[in-house]
This record gives structure tokens, C-alpha cells and sequence, in this order.
């Protein structure tokens, strides 16, 4: 299945995108895409109601905004330097083991939203990146079983602010939590939609070039191997995501460097999970 959340900001409802392109409301349901939903059950089910209830359900106008998939996860945990040629841009070494940072959720937005520049940024950059949804609670997995704790897959532009991430004291987490930061979908493509996860293209554009152009055949640590790790050091709670990392080709591995500014226009996607487009806005008081 691909879920998919629409409507305005801060009123979503849950819905589904068939196999056509057709999306459908299945707000009758009864329950949006929550921590709740992935934890009781709530996709099995779904397919289950589908099943009886598919035609009955309102089609859903291709216009209508998209929201983040998922509705507001607990965390959004992502893993850095996870491609070796980004760590070698950045100038950095290849991690021996997975690096830990953390994006608010105030920062997710749908996936076509506008992205606004922060106060005071210089140095806003751009990250396309695979996400992995959490399905069920996940604490101590070994990287054997860490796969049966994954729901789905879903796209990620991990914005950036360099500036706040790199130059001003304290965690990566300053530069990464921006409002608007976290743009996730199209839609959460279900496990069974993605056959292999570590063979996917993904790609960005700005202003129409290629900027970043890659596989997930190229991770440093896999996916079993991230979730497993990350799971030592907390729980993943159903609905969590983790965000495992980008290739190369971001604005601040360019010579010379290069951020957004207003009007720029950011497209991306990830085989099998859609594309999804940002423009950049300045903030405004």
C-alpha cells in the first residue's frame, strides 16, 4: 500500500494511492496514521477493510495538498556521513560506526510545502534521503530481525543549515530542526512495495540540474545494521522514522559552495517512492 495524508496543514486526513495514481479518503477507516495505528495492527487491518470497502471510498482530487504521511512520529532519527563520498565532501572521516543526530518533528511539513529559509541563514542546503518507518516497538534487535521492525519506506529532504549545524556550539540538531526542515512523502510505501530498499536510485535537482545522483547500494552501515544500532541506545516507538543518510552533490561539498536563496526550486525522489518539490522562501516576521 502507499498511504498518503491530505488536506491543510494541521488537518489531515488519511488516505490511500492505488496501483493508477488514484487516491482515495479512507477517513471512514476510522483511524489516521499514528503512533497507535502502527502499533495496533493498523496496516494489516486497513488492507483488510480496503478489501470490503476500497469502492466506497471518496476520490481524493489530484490538486489536494499532501501532508507528511505520517502523522507527527515521536522521532525523527537520522544518520550522518552515511555515504562515503558525502563524508569525503564534507571533510570528514568514513564513521566505523553509525553517526546519531536527531531533527525536531516541528520540523516535517508535506512533501511539495514551500521551504522557508531561516532567520538569519546563510547556509541552507539541501539532503535527499531514504527513510525508514518504524512498524512496531523496536529496543535492543539484533540486525537478523531489525527488517520484521520496519512498516515502510519513505522520501526525505534532510534540510540543513550549515552555519547553525557547524560553526555555532553544540549539536547538529540546531542546524537540522528548522520549521519546514523535514518534508517527508509523496506517500509511506508499504515493506512489500520495496522488494530491496539497498538498491534504490535517488536523486535532487536545483533549478532543474542534477545535484545529487546516487544508489542505496552505496550506505555505509545497511539498514538492519542502522536500526539494530540505533535501537541499543532507545527505543523506536511504532511510527518513528529513521533517516539513513545522503549522497553526494550537497550544496556545501561544491566548489564553489552553494546555498538556497528565495525562488530557488528543490525536486527530488527515490525509485519507488514518488518525487516531491520545495520552493524556497525567504522568513518573514
Amino acid at each position: 500500500m502507499k498511504l498518503i495524508r491530505f488536506g491543510a496543514p494541521g488537518r489531515e486526513k488519511p488516505g490511500i494511492e492505488l496501483e493508477t495514481g488514484k487516491r482515495i479518503d479512507v477517513s471512514a477507516f476510522g483511524k489516521d496514521y499514528t503512533e497507535d495505528f502502527f502499533a495496533e495492527n493498523g496496516l494489516e487491518d486497513l488492507k483488510n477493510w480496503l478489501s470490503e470497502n476500497k469502492d466506497n471510498c471518496p476520490e481524493i482530487d489530484l490538486q489536494e495538498r499532501l501532508g507528511a504521511p505520517v502523522k507527527r512520529p515521536s522521532k525523527l532519527v537520522c544518520i550522518g556521513l552515511n555515504y562515503a563520498k558525502h563524508a569525503e565532501e564534507s571533510g570528514m572521516e568514513v564513521p566505523s560506526e553509525p553517526v546519531i543526530f536527531f531533527k525536531a518533528s516541528s520540523a516535517i511539513v508535506g512533501p511539495n510545502d514551500d521551504l522557508i529559509i531561516p532567520k538569519g541563514s546563510q547556509k541552507t542546503d539541501w539532503e535527499v534521503e531514504l527513510g525508514v518507518v518504524i512498524g512496531k516497538k523496536a529496543s535492543y534487535v539484533s540486525e537478523e530481525e531489525a527488517i520484521d521492525y520496519v512498516a515502510g519506506y519513505v522520501l526525505h529532504n534532510d534540510y540543513s543549515e550549515r552555519e547553525f549545524q557547524l560553526e555555532r556550539l553544540g549539536q547538529w540538531v540546531k542546524g537540522k530542526s528548522c520549521d519546514t526542515f523535514a518534508p517527508l512523502g509523496p506517500f509511506l510505501a508499504t515493506k512489500d512495495e520495496i522488494p530491496n530498499p539497498h538498491n534504490l536510485d535517488l536523486w535532487l535537482k536545483l533549478n532543474g540540474e542534477i545535484k545529487q545522483q546516487s544508489n542505496t547500494s552505496d550506505f555505509v552501515f545497511n539498514i538492519p545494521q542502522v536500526i539494530s544500532y540505533v535501537s541499543q541506545f532507545m527505543s523506536l516507538l511504532p511510527g518513528d522514522i529513521i533517516s539513513t543518510g545522503t549522497p553526494f552533490g550537497v550544496g556545501m561539498g561544491l566548489n564553489p559552495q552553494r546555498y538556497l536563496k528565495p525562488g530557488d526550486v528543490v525536486e527530488l525522489g527515490i525509485e519507488g517512492l514518488g518525487t516531491s518539490k520545495q520552493v524556497a522562501k525567504a522568513y518573514k516576521e
